[in-house]
Protein backbone atom coordinates (compact mmCIF):
# COMPACT_ATOMS: atom_id res chain seq x y z
CA UNK A 1 0.00 0.00 0.00
CA UNK A 2 1.33 3.57 -0.57
CA UNK A 3 0.69 6.61 1.15
CA UNK A 4 -1.83 8.42 -0.52
CA UNK A 5 -0.01 11.48 -0.39
CA UNK A 6 3.45 12.38 0.96
CA UNK A 7 4.06 12.05 4.75
CA UNK A 8 6.74 14.13 6.14
CA UNK A 9 8.28 13.58 9.45
CA UNK A 10 6.19 16.23 10.58
CA UNK A 11 3.68 19.43 9.47
CA UNK A 12 3.58 22.59 10.93
CA UNK A 13 0.74 22.90 13.36
CA UNK A 14 -1.24 26.07 13.02
CA UNK A 15 -4.45 27.62 14.70
CA UNK A 16 -7.59 28.15 12.12
CA UNK A 17 -7.15 30.77 9.93
CA UNK A 18 -9.86 32.76 10.66
CA UNK A 19 -8.77 33.20 14.46
CA UNK A 20 -5.53 34.60 12.89
CA UNK A 21 -7.03 37.59 10.76
CA UNK A 22 -8.37 39.71 13.49
CA UNK A 23 -4.95 39.72 15.55
CA UNK A 24 -3.07 39.89 12.44
CA UNK A 25 -5.12 42.89 11.64
CA UNK A 26 -4.92 44.44 14.87
CA UNK A 27 -1.08 44.69 14.21
CA UNK A 28 -1.18 45.94 11.19
CA UNK A 29 -3.03 49.03 12.02
CA UNK A 30 -0.72 49.67 15.46
CA UNK A 31 2.32 49.85 13.04
CA UNK A 32 3.97 48.40 16.12
CA UNK A 33 5.64 45.41 14.34
CA UNK A 34 8.48 44.94 16.78
CA UNK A 35 10.37 46.28 19.41
CA UNK A 36 8.66 44.86 22.30
CA UNK A 37 5.40 45.80 20.95
CA UNK A 38 2.11 44.81 22.90
CA UNK A 39 1.71 41.72 21.39
CA UNK A 40 4.97 40.56 22.52
CA UNK A 41 4.68 41.90 26.02
CA UNK A 42 1.74 39.80 26.03
CA UNK A 43 2.90 36.94 24.81
CA UNK A 44 5.76 36.61 27.14
CA UNK A 45 3.46 37.18 30.11
CA UNK A 46 1.07 34.89 28.85
CA UNK A 47 3.38 31.88 28.23
CA UNK A 48 5.08 31.85 31.15
CA UNK A 49 2.09 31.34 32.68
CA UNK A 50 1.60 28.44 30.86
CA UNK A 51 5.08 26.53 31.21
CA UNK A 52 4.85 27.25 34.98
CA UNK A 53 8.36 29.21 34.89
CA UNK A 54 9.14 32.85 36.50
CA UNK A 55 9.71 34.52 33.10
CA UNK A 56 10.34 34.31 30.00
CA UNK A 57 12.51 36.22 27.18
CA UNK A 58 11.47 35.77 23.33
CA UNK A 59 13.56 35.29 20.93
CA UNK A 60 13.63 35.48 17.44
CA UNK A 61 14.74 31.71 17.15
CA UNK A 62 16.46 28.77 19.46
CA UNK A 63 20.11 29.01 17.97
CA UNK A 64 20.16 32.70 18.62
CA UNK A 65 18.69 32.22 21.88
CA UNK A 66 21.72 29.85 23.26
CA UNK A 67 24.16 32.77 21.67
CA UNK A 68 22.61 35.03 23.70
CA UNK A 69 22.19 32.28 26.87
CA UNK A 70 26.10 31.43 26.32
CA UNK A 71 26.59 35.35 26.78
CA UNK A 72 24.78 36.18 29.65
CA UNK A 73 26.10 33.24 31.84
CA UNK A 74 29.73 35.04 30.36
CA UNK A 75 30.96 31.11 28.98
CA UNK A 76 34.27 30.51 28.26
CA UNK A 77 36.67 27.93 27.75
CA UNK A 78 35.71 24.59 27.61
CA UNK A 79 31.85 23.69 27.25
CA UNK A 80 30.35 19.99 28.17
CA UNK A 81 27.66 18.87 25.70
CA UNK A 82 25.71 15.97 23.29
CA UNK A 83 26.54 14.54 19.88
CA UNK A 84 23.47 13.67 19.27
CA UNK A 85 21.54 16.36 18.92
CA UNK A 86 20.97 19.25 16.22
CA UNK A 87 23.91 20.80 14.58
CA UNK A 88 22.56 23.91 16.14
CA UNK A 89 23.70 23.17 19.48
CA UNK A 90 27.16 22.86 18.82
CA UNK A 91 27.19 25.99 16.13
CA UNK A 92 26.51 27.98 19.09
CA UNK A 93 28.83 27.07 20.95
CA UNK A 94 31.17 27.58 18.22
CA UNK A 95 29.94 30.86 17.40
CA UNK A 96 30.29 32.19 21.34
CA UNK A 97 33.97 31.17 21.34
CA UNK A 98 34.02 28.33 23.24
CA UNK A 99 35.04 24.95 22.40
CA UNK A 100 32.54 21.84 22.67
CA UNK A 101 33.71 18.94 24.29
CA UNK A 102 31.19 15.60 23.25
CA UNK A 103 30.22 13.02 25.97
CA UNK A 104 28.60 10.18 25.67
CA UNK A 105 24.89 9.53 26.14
CA UNK A 106 22.59 7.21 27.98
CA UNK A 107 21.55 4.44 25.67
CA UNK A 108 18.34 4.37 27.30
CA UNK A 109 17.66 7.87 27.94
CA UNK A 110 19.54 9.44 24.60
CA UNK A 111 20.62 12.29 27.02
CA UNK A 112 23.67 12.87 28.56
CA UNK A 113 25.19 10.51 30.66
CA UNK A 114 26.59 12.01 33.69
CA UNK A 115 29.18 9.62 34.34
CA UNK A 116 30.49 10.69 30.82
CA UNK A 117 30.28 14.37 31.52
CA UNK A 118 32.28 14.01 35.28
CA UNK A 119 35.00 12.19 33.35
CA UNK A 120 35.35 14.94 31.26
CA UNK A 121 35.75 17.98 33.29
CA UNK A 122 39.14 20.18 33.28
CA UNK A 123 40.23 23.22 34.57
CA UNK A 124 39.06 24.82 31.10
CA UNK A 125 35.60 23.38 31.57
CA UNK A 126 32.99 25.87 32.45
CA UNK A 127 29.63 25.19 31.45
CA UNK A 128 27.48 21.88 30.64
CA UNK A 129 25.32 22.39 27.50
CA UNK A 130 22.55 19.74 27.87
CA UNK A 131 19.90 18.38 25.15
CA UNK A 132 16.32 17.48 26.66
CA UNK A 133 16.24 14.85 23.55
CA UNK A 134 12.74 14.41 21.92
CA UNK A 135 11.72 15.77 24.73
CA UNK A 136 12.68 13.19 27.57
CA UNK A 137 14.23 14.96 30.20
CA UNK A 138 17.56 14.45 31.48
CA UNK A 139 18.86 13.06 34.34
CA UNK A 140 18.61 17.13 35.94
CA UNK A 141 19.53 15.94 39.51
CA UNK A 142 22.79 14.65 38.49
CA UNK A 143 23.99 17.27 36.21
CA UNK A 144 23.39 19.80 38.65
CA UNK A 145 25.06 17.69 41.74
CA UNK A 146 28.19 17.70 39.36
CA UNK A 147 28.18 21.66 38.39
CA UNK A 148 27.80 22.60 42.28
CA UNK A 149 30.50 19.91 42.76
CA UNK A 150 32.65 21.77 39.72
CA UNK A 151 31.29 25.21 40.19
CA UNK A 152 29.95 24.83 36.33
CA UNK A 153 27.20 26.73 34.80
CA UNK A 154 24.51 24.22 33.22
CA UNK A 155 22.01 25.56 29.91
CA UNK A 156 19.60 23.87 28.47
CA UNK A 157 18.77 22.84 24.60
CA UNK A 158 15.13 22.70 25.80
CA UNK A 159 13.88 22.61 21.88
CA UNK A 160 12.27 19.85 22.22
CA UNK A 161 10.38 20.43 25.46
CA UNK A 162 7.70 22.64 25.30
CA UNK A 163 5.42 22.17 28.33
CA UNK A 164 7.08 18.93 29.49
CA UNK A 165 7.48 18.67 33.52
CA UNK A 166 9.66 16.38 35.77
CA UNK A 167 8.73 15.28 39.40
CA UNK A 168 5.62 17.37 38.55
CA UNK A 169 7.85 20.57 38.27
CA UNK A 170 8.44 22.30 34.52
CA UNK A 171 11.49 21.15 33.53
CA UNK A 172 12.58 24.46 32.03
CA UNK A 173 13.45 25.86 35.44
CA UNK A 174 16.52 23.14 36.06
CA UNK A 175 19.90 24.81 35.34
CA UNK A 176 20.97 28.62 34.92
CA UNK A 177 18.90 29.25 32.05
CA UNK A 178 17.18 27.05 29.45
CA UNK A 179 15.92 27.75 25.56
CA UNK A 180 12.98 26.72 23.25
CA UNK A 181 12.45 26.64 19.99
CA UNK A 182 9.29 27.85 18.32
CA UNK A 183 10.17 26.38 15.20
CA UNK A 184 7.67 25.43 12.21
CA UNK A 185 8.56 21.59 13.33
CA UNK A 186 8.25 22.07 16.98
CA UNK A 187 5.32 20.72 19.11
CA UNK A 188 4.83 24.35 19.66
CA UNK A 189 5.36 26.87 17.03
CA UNK A 190 5.52 31.03 16.10
CA UNK A 191 6.94 29.78 12.64
CA UNK A 192 10.23 31.03 13.88
CA UNK A 193 11.29 31.74 17.41
CA UNK A 194 12.35 30.87 20.36
CA UNK A 195 12.33 31.77 24.15
CA UNK A 196 14.88 31.59 27.13
CA UNK A 197 13.58 30.50 30.71
CA UNK A 198 14.54 32.65 33.23
CA UNK A 199 14.69 32.36 36.83
CA UNK A 200 14.73 36.08 38.06
CA UNK A 201 13.62 39.56 36.61
CA UNK A 202 16.94 40.81 37.37
CA UNK A 203 18.55 37.72 34.87
CA UNK A 204 15.74 38.87 32.33
CA UNK A 205 16.08 42.26 32.11
CA UNK A 206 19.90 41.65 31.29
CA UNK A 207 18.75 39.06 28.07
CA UNK A 208 16.28 41.28 27.33
CA UNK A 209 19.37 44.12 27.17
CA UNK A 210 20.93 41.40 25.04
CA UNK A 211 18.49 40.97 22.56
CA UNK A 212 18.62 44.61 21.93
CA UNK A 213 21.94 44.95 20.94
CA UNK A 214 22.97 45.55 24.83
CA UNK A 215 20.93 48.97 24.74
CA UNK A 216 19.52 50.53 28.06
CA UNK A 217 17.93 53.86 26.51
CA UNK A 218 18.23 56.34 23.87
CA UNK A 219 21.80 57.46 24.64
CA UNK A 220 23.01 54.01 26.77
CA UNK A 221 24.30 51.13 25.41
CA UNK A 222 25.90 48.68 28.17
CA UNK A 223 26.67 45.14 26.58
CA UNK A 224 27.60 44.54 23.33
CA UNK A 225 24.46 42.42 22.60
CA UNK A 226 22.30 42.12 19.46
CA UNK A 227 19.29 42.08 17.42
CA UNK A 228 17.52 38.70 18.52
CA UNK A 229 13.96 40.16 19.01
CA UNK A 230 10.54 38.39 17.83
CA UNK A 231 8.11 40.41 15.43
CA UNK A 232 4.89 41.36 16.49
CA UNK A 233 3.54 38.85 14.06
CA UNK A 234 5.08 36.03 15.66
CA UNK A 235 4.01 36.83 18.86
CA UNK A 236 0.05 37.78 17.70
CA UNK A 237 0.50 33.89 16.34
CA UNK A 238 1.93 32.49 19.49
CA UNK A 239 -0.57 33.81 21.75
CA UNK A 240 -3.25 32.02 18.78
CA UNK A 241 -0.75 28.51 19.01
CA UNK A 242 -1.33 28.88 22.99
CA UNK A 243 -5.17 28.15 22.65
CA UNK A 244 -4.40 24.80 20.84
CA UNK A 245 -1.21 23.02 22.12
CA UNK A 246 -3.27 21.21 24.52
CA UNK A 247 -5.36 19.59 22.30
CA UNK A 248 -2.01 19.31 19.72
CA UNK A 249 -0.86 17.31 22.49
CA UNK A 250 -3.50 14.73 23.52
CA UNK A 251 -3.81 14.14 19.54
CA UNK A 252 -0.39 13.51 19.42
CA UNK A 253 -0.54 11.19 22.53
CA UNK A 254 -2.89 8.98 20.54
CA UNK A 255 -1.15 9.13 17.72
CA UNK A 256 1.87 7.91 19.68
CA UNK A 257 0.08 4.95 21.42
CA UNK A 258 -1.25 4.06 17.84
CA UNK A 259 2.24 3.65 16.91
CA UNK A 260 3.61 1.51 19.55
CA UNK A 261 0.36 -0.90 18.81
CA UNK A 262 1.01 -1.40 14.98
CA UNK A 263 4.82 -1.72 15.36
CA UNK A 264 4.86 -4.54 18.25
CA UNK A 265 6.05 -7.80 17.55
CA UNK A 266 7.95 -6.67 14.24
CA UNK A 267 11.63 -8.18 15.14
CA UNK A 268 14.41 -6.22 15.33
CA UNK A 269 11.91 -2.70 15.88
CA UNK A 270 12.06 -0.50 18.87
CA UNK A 271 10.48 2.67 20.42
CA UNK A 272 13.72 4.87 21.20
CA UNK A 273 11.72 5.89 24.32
CA UNK A 274 9.91 2.92 25.76
CA UNK A 275 8.38 4.23 28.95
CA UNK A 276 6.49 7.32 28.39
CA UNK A 277 4.99 9.13 31.22
CA UNK A 278 1.38 11.24 29.78
CA UNK A 279 1.86 14.05 32.97
CA UNK A 280 5.51 14.50 31.70
CA UNK A 281 5.42 14.18 27.89
CA UNK A 282 5.29 16.49 24.94
CA UNK A 283 5.08 13.68 21.80
CA UNK A 284 7.45 15.85 19.61
CA UNK A 285 8.51 13.01 17.84
CA UNK A 286 8.34 9.73 17.40
CA UNK A 287 11.83 7.55 16.93
CA UNK A 288 12.56 4.26 16.49
CA UNK A 289 15.84 2.00 16.24
CA UNK A 290 16.56 -0.44 13.71
CA UNK A 291 18.29 -3.39 14.79
CA UNK A 292 20.68 -5.85 13.65
CA UNK A 293 17.80 -8.66 13.80
CA UNK A 294 15.58 -6.43 11.60
CA UNK A 295 15.31 -7.70 7.84
CA UNK A 296 16.56 -4.15 6.80
CA UNK A 297 19.38 -1.73 7.33
CA UNK A 298 18.14 1.31 9.04
CA UNK A 299 19.58 3.28 5.54
CA UNK A 300 17.61 0.62 3.62
CA UNK A 301 14.48 0.96 5.57
CA UNK A 302 14.52 4.48 5.11
CA UNK A 303 15.00 4.73 1.33
CA UNK A 304 12.25 1.84 1.16
CA UNK A 305 10.13 4.75 3.14
CA UNK A 306 10.30 7.19 0.86
CA UNK A 307 9.82 4.67 -2.31
CA UNK A 308 6.61 4.89 -0.63
CA UNK A 309 6.49 8.44 0.05
CA UNK A 310 7.17 8.51 3.57
CA UNK A 311 9.25 10.67 4.37
CA UNK A 312 11.05 9.72 7.46
CA UNK A 313 14.13 11.26 9.02
CA UNK A 314 17.51 10.29 11.07
CA UNK A 315 17.30 12.26 13.77
CA UNK A 316 20.51 12.82 14.60
CA UNK A 317 22.85 11.42 12.02
CA UNK A 318 25.31 12.55 11.46
CA UNK A 319 26.46 13.51 14.50
CA UNK A 320 27.62 16.87 15.29
CA UNK A 321 31.04 15.24 16.31
CA UNK A 322 30.91 13.74 12.94
CA UNK A 323 30.44 16.72 10.91
CA UNK A 324 34.03 18.47 9.39
CA UNK A 325 34.33 21.07 11.83
CA UNK A 326 34.46 19.22 14.95
CA UNK A 327 35.59 15.45 14.06
CA UNK A 328 39.08 17.13 14.89
CA UNK A 329 38.31 17.36 18.26
CA UNK A 330 40.13 14.91 20.72
CA UNK A 331 36.51 14.11 22.79
CA UNK A 332 34.58 14.13 18.38
CA UNK A 333 36.79 10.51 18.33
CA UNK A 334 34.68 7.39 17.64
CA UNK A 335 36.04 5.35 20.28
CA UNK A 336 34.90 7.74 22.55
CA UNK A 337 31.25 8.21 22.00
CA UNK A 338 30.42 4.54 21.31
CA UNK A 339 27.00 4.94 22.51
CA UNK A 340 25.77 8.07 20.82
CA UNK A 341 27.42 6.95 17.33
CA UNK A 342 25.43 3.00 17.78
CA UNK A 343 21.80 4.59 18.77
CA UNK A 344 22.74 7.78 15.20
CA UNK A 345 23.26 4.42 13.12
CA UNK A 346 19.55 2.88 14.07
CA UNK A 347 17.30 5.81 15.18
CA UNK A 348 14.69 6.43 12.74
CA UNK A 349 11.98 8.87 13.12
CA UNK A 350 8.53 8.70 11.82
CA UNK A 351 6.37 10.53 10.46
CA UNK A 352 4.35 12.52 14.07
CA UNK A 353 1.80 15.60 13.72
CA UNK A 354 -1.74 16.70 14.74
CA UNK A 355 -3.62 15.67 11.86
CA UNK A 356 -1.52 12.53 11.35
CA UNK A 357 -4.79 10.16 10.07
CA UNK A 358 -4.71 6.24 11.74
CA UNK A 359 -4.59 4.66 8.06
CA UNK A 360 -1.71 6.99 7.49
CA UNK A 361 -0.10 5.61 10.31
CA UNK A 362 -1.19 2.06 9.46
CA UNK A 363 0.68 2.45 5.40
CA UNK A 364 3.44 3.43 7.41
CA UNK A 365 2.95 0.43 9.64
CA UNK A 366 2.80 -1.81 6.40
CA UNK A 367 5.42 -0.91 5.31
CA UNK A 368 8.26 -1.32 8.16
CA UNK A 369 5.85 -5.05 8.17
CA UNK A 370 6.15 -6.08 5.50
CA UNK A 371 10.06 -5.86 4.85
Amino acid sequence: MTARKPLYVTRPTLPPFEEMVPLLKEVWESRTLTNGGPFHQRFEVELARYLGVPYVTLVTNATIGLMVALRELQICGEVITTPFSFVATGHSVLWHGATPVFADIDPVTLNLDPNAIERLITPKTSAILAVHCYGRPCDVEAIEAIARKHNLKVLYDAAHAFGVKHKGRSVLTYGDLSVLSFHATKVFNTFEGGAIVAPDLETKQSLDRLCNYGIVDEVTVEDTGLNAKMSEFNAALGLLQLRHVDAAIHKRRAIDTRYRELLAGIRGIRCAIEHVDPASHNYYSFPILVGAEYALSRDALYTRLREHGIHARRYFYPLISSMPMYRGLPSAAISALPVAHAVASEVLCLPMFPDLLPEEQESIAAVIRRA
